[in-house]
C-alpha cells in the first residue's frame, strides 16, 4: 500500500478573515511503518500577474520584470525526524493568518487581498505539506487551497438610471452608420452602482418604443486587470458572465428586472495598487433582429 498525505482544514467553507487562526491536521496513511526525515507545513499567499498576448511585443523589455508579490510566506515543522506507525495517523496543527506587510493601495488596516481568480491577475493562499524521506525515496507532497475575504462593511446605495437613445450611442455594430439606426428609446436603472459581493446586482430596463424588432437583452459583467511596473502597464477587459434578460421582441413600456448573482471567486472588491488593479464593468446590451447592437457601461464598486 502507497503512501498517502493529505490536508483536512477544520472549517468546511475553507474561508478565513485576516487575523484567524488556521487549524486543521495533516493526514498520514500507510501500510507500513514509515521512515521520514521530517514533515513541514507552509502558508503561501501570492498575486501572480501576466501580460496579455497582445500586449508582449510592446512590453517584451521588461516582461520578466514581472515578478509574483509575496503576501505570506510562514513555514512550521509539524513533526521532527522519525517514523510513523501503520495506519491513518492526524497531525493537528494551527497557523496564523497575518500578513508579511501592507500592500500599497490596499483597505486600511488590511494586509492581504480576497482571493481572487482572473485571467492577468491572480491572488491565490495555499497550504503546503511536505515530507522528507531519505535520498533512495522521493519526499511526498500534498497542498490545500483556502479562501481569505474581508470581514463585510456597510455599502452606501449610489443608483443611477439612464436613457438609450440614437443619440446616446456608444457603440454600433457591425458597420451601420448612425444615420441609420433605427428609432428607439430604452431606460436602463441600476439599484446602486456600489455592490456588496455577497448581494445580487438589481435594476430594470424598460423599453419604451423601437421601430424594429428585437432580438435579445443580456446583461454582461466585465473585469478590467490592469498590470504592469516602472516601464510601462497593460489594460485589458474580459468577460466574467453574460445572463439573457430579454428573449425576442419584448413588450414595449414594460419593466424588465435584472438580477444578477456575483461568481466567487472570479470576483473580489475593486483593488488598486501600485502594481496592479483589479475593477469591474456592468454592460447592458440590446441586440436588434439584424443583430446590430447598442450597449451601455456601468463602472461599478464591488464591495465586500
Amino acid at each position: 500500500m502507497s503512501t498517502n498525505l493529505s490536508i483536512v482544514l477544520k472549517r468546511a467553507s475553507k474561508i478565513y478573515h485576516e487575523g484567524d487562526t488556521i487549524a486543521g491536521v495533516v493526514v498520514v496513511e500507510n501500510g507500513n511503518e514509515l521512515r521520514h526525515e521530517g514533515l513541514t507545513l507552509a502558508m503561501e499567499g501570492t498575486v501572480s500577474l501576466q501580460l496579455s498576448s497582445k500586449n508582449v511585443g510592446i512590453f517584451e523589455a521588461f516582461s520578466n520584470s514581472i515578478k509574483p508579490i509575496n503576501l505570506i510566506n510562514t513555514v512550521m515543522e509539524l513533526i521532527p525526524a522519525g517514523k510513523i506507525p501503520l495506519g491513518v495517523t492526524e497531525i493537528p496543527f494551527e497557523l496564523p493568518l497575518r500578513a508579511r506587510h501592507t500592500l500599497p493601495g490596499a483597505p486600511a488596516g488590511c494586509g492581504l487581498l480576497e482571493t481572487y481568480h482572473g485571467v492577468f491577475v491572480n491572488v491565490l493562499y495555499t497550504l503546503k505539506c511536505n515530507m522528507k524521506r531519505s535520498f533512495l525515496s522521493k519526499p511526498l507532497n500534498t497542498e490545500c487551497q483556502f479562501f481569505v475575504q474581508y470581514h463585510p462593511a456597510t455599502a452606501v446605495r449610489k443608483p443611477v438610471r439612464c436613457e438609450i437613445s440614437p443619440s446616446s450611442v456608444r457603440r454600433w455594430g457591425p458597420a451601420g452608420a448612425r444615420a441609420s439606426m433605427p428609432h428607439f428609446q430604452i431606460y436602463a436603472e441600476l439599484d446602486t452602482t456600489v455592490c456588496p459581493l455577497d448581494v445580487p446586482l438589481t435594476g430594470k430596463i424598460r423599453v419604451e418604443e423601437c421601430s424594429v424588432p428585437i432580438k435579445s437583452i443580456e446583461l454582461q459583467l466585465v473585469r478590467v486587470e490592469t498590470c504592469g511596473c516602472a516601464e510601462g502597464y497593460s489594460k485589458d477587459a474580459t468577460e466574467i458572465q453574460n445572463i439573457q434578460v430579454g428573449d425576442g421582441d419584448v413588450v414595449r413600456a414594460r419593466d424588465i428586472p435584472l438580477h444578477m448573482v456575483l461568481p466567487r471567486l472570479f470576483t473580489c472588491p475593486t483593488t488598486t495598487t501600485v502594481n496592479f488593479k483589479i475593477e469591474f464593468e456592468l454592460n447592458i446590451a440590446v441586440i436588434f433582429e439584424d443583430d446590430y447592437l447598442v450597449t451601455e457601461n456601468f463602472p461599478i464598486l464591488l464591495v465586500r
